[in-house]
């Protein structure tokens, strides 16, 4: 694991983009996701592993507009996509699947690992999860998880940016203030108190629900909305007891979708061990950024605070890297697709900016002689 793992840009498609490419987003082209769309022409490590003779596969969260290249086989997510009954794109056109995000990527990518490959080629397989961003819809095993759970709040909950940039107070990731009634906190109807949610009203999950699922939602979600509209409406809540009746709501969401992440990523590990490819199959876990999980008041991500530039990378390398070991280098995710090609024996080309992780891995905890003591990052 790597205690010192950052990105260059923490927002989903500059991210990803980095990653495919080991470029900074001014040269990749993909700076971020409302103006831009991934130009697929370019160099990428899929591409170069491709040539090499490895079979390609992305499923799961894309989120980079254009058509995906460089893979043998793709199966993506419109977009951000949704968690339950998701519509995936294909080659062959788009297509919903009854079921909770998290599970059907798995599902696929263990299919695709066991029926969609030649298994005479080596291969990279991307399985790429849409959890847990926001907004935040928990599977329906989880709903009830951690409802007996109350979680330490950060200690800057509300932080009042003294002595800091003006502008971040203006930030539009405020828990207090920019939470949406219906899509992030799970409350039904129009908003009953626009001073303290946005108007949106509309969960775009909810609306996709089969009756089952709705059932189990409003079973889960519906007592404690009521007791909390109730206190709103008898004056016994506080400005600061409604922020923090908002950070539990987000916290525990989060963690519930996180615990799914959690059991599929085992769900993948056991698949490698059981089929005998875990002996000779590096597997890397990472994410395209931090969140803020209510540290200065905020949700998301964006600003170059720790807790939105770390990102976790961990990596397990058979025969190379030593189970449970931890290195302090500073590492950074345009250092994936060098790493990945040097580990595959295929040249890097000259115009990847990052630097490939294999001296780093095979060093053990040290820190090689020469390695950087600085990143850049830029967010627009």
């Amino acid at each position: 694991m790597f205690t010192r793992s950052y990105c260059c840009n923490s927002i989903c498609g500059p991210s990803r983009a980095a990653v495919l490419t080991g470029k900074h987003s001014a040269i990749n082209g993909f700076v971020d996701n409302d103006h831009c769309r991934f130009d697929g022409t370019q160099t990428t490590f899929p591409k170069l592993l491709q040539k090499a003779g490895y079979q390609t596969a992305v499923i799961g969260k894309w989120h980079l507009v254009t058509t995906p290249t460089g893979f043998d086989y793709w199966e993506i997510l419109p977009g951000q996509g949704n968690y339950y009954n998701p519509d995936f794109i294909t080659a062959a056109g788009n297509k919903r699947e009854q079921g909770y995000v998290t599970d059907l990527i798995t599902d696929k990518a263990i299919s695709w690992l066991e029926k969609g490959r030649d298994k005479s080629k080596p291969f990279v397989l991307m399985c790429q999860h849409k959890a847990p961003h926001r907004n935040w819809a928990p599977a329906q095993r989880h709903l009830k998880l951690f409802d007996d759970v109350t979680f330490p709040e950060p200690a800057t909950l509300f932080d009042d940016y003294a002595n800091r940039s003006e502008t971040l107070k203006k930030q539009q990731m405020q828990i207090s203030k920019n939470f949406s009634w219906g899509n992030d906190m799970k409350l039904k109807g129009e908003s009953l108190f626009p001073n303290h949610f946005t108007s949106e009203g509309r969960n775009n999950e909810y609306e996709r629900m089969s009756s089952e699922q709705k059932a189990a939602w409003d079973a889960a979600y519906e007592p404690p909305n009521q007791a909390f509209i109730e206190a709103m409406r008898a004056g016994k809540l506080s400005e600061q007891d409604i922020t923090r009746w908002k950070t539990q709501r987000y916290l525990k969401d989060y963690l519930r979708c996180v615990r799914a992440v959690d059991e599929n990523i085992g769900r993948m590990l056991d698949y490698l061990e059981k089929s005998g490819l875990a002996k000779n199959t590096v597997v890397m876990y990472s994410a395209d950024q931090g969140f803020y999980l209510g540290e200065h008041g905020w949700y998301d991500k964006r600003w170059m605070f720790e807790e939105s530039l770390a990102m976790p990378f961990l990596i397990r390398w058979p025969g190379v890297v030593k189970p449970g070991s931890r290195n302090a280098s500073l590492i950074q995710n345009i250092d994936y697709a060098p790493t990945f090609l040097e580990m595959a024996g295929v040249p890097v080309p000259k115009e990847i900016q990052g630097r490939s992780l294999v001296p780093v891995l095979k060093s053990g905890k040290e820190t090689p002689a020469g390695w950087r003591d600085a990143i850049y990052y830029f967010y627009s």
